[in-house]
């Protein structure tokens, strides 16, 4: 039974679980998957491409699932919510991972300009209750950590004229990218405009304005750097 659940699953047991786990619980851990996988199954019937197994939590909300791709092993997990909808969609490498109850939102539900999207490299995730505002273009490339409740957002309000109110004068679209091999520590904030170089680290509650050196460790609010990694 066990070889068999290994191959639906395409799973290797050398790489995906160690000496130190019983068969017992392998087996546990694999029936568990079971349902999430019949729902990938499901919704990669509906999506612009996948080219490998995909895992649907229960209570995910994808909406205008034809704008997004899919990779290898990509997990959405249970309650997060994405919004396809955008000018360029929302591209995942492979072995992604979106959190639970992490939302995803190019575009507003309920009608408003198109957002242009997002793209996250191979091996990187979405943290757990993280929001990712990509209504300006937001690149996360390959083997970025993202620890819960991180918020990125690539746009903001326009406030100049102090005669009208701020909701009437509309946004000012920017784009984020975060760059091979970062970490973003929970409760992290990543404005727009703001490029955070190759194997930066993010302390946790940090609200980032500026572009960030790579191999930074940087703190604070507004995040200034720590010290090089180097």
């Amino acid at each position: 039974m066990l070889s068999l659940l290994f191959k639906i699953f395409n799973v290797n047991p050398e790489n995906r679980f160690g000496e130190e786990w019983a068969q017992k619980d392998i087996m546990l851990s694999l029936w568990m998957v079971l349902p999430k996988w019949l729902r990938g199954l499901w919704l990669k019937l509906f999506l612009k491409s996948s080219n490998g197994m995909l895992l649907v939590g229960k209570g995910t909300k994808i909406f205008n699932k034809s704008y997004i791709s899919s990779g290898r092993n990509c997990i959405f997990e249970d309650e997060c919510e994405i919004n396809g909808l955008s000018k360029q969609g929302i591209e995942l490498g492979n072995n992604v991972t979106i959190g639970r109850y992490a939302m995803i939102r190019p575009t507003n539900n309920y009608g408003g300009p198109l957002g242009e999207g997002l793209k996250i490299g191979d091996n990187s995730n979405i943290g757990h209750l993280s929001y990712i505002g990509c209504s300006g273009y937001i690149e996360i490339g390959n083997n970025v950590m993202m620890s819960p409740r991180v918020s990125i957002y690539s746009e903001n309000h326009n406030f100049e004229n102090a005669d009208i109110p701020m909701k009437d004068q509309g946004v000012t679209r920017s784009f984020v990218k975060i760059e091979d091999d970062c970490w973003i520590a929970s409760n992290s904030i990543i404005l727009a405009g703001v490029t955070i170089g190759k194997g930066s680290v993010i302390a946790a509650g940090s609200v980032v304005t500026k572009d960030v050196p790579p191999y930074s460790i940087v703190g604070g609010n507004p995040a200034k750097v720590i010290k090089n990694r180097r």
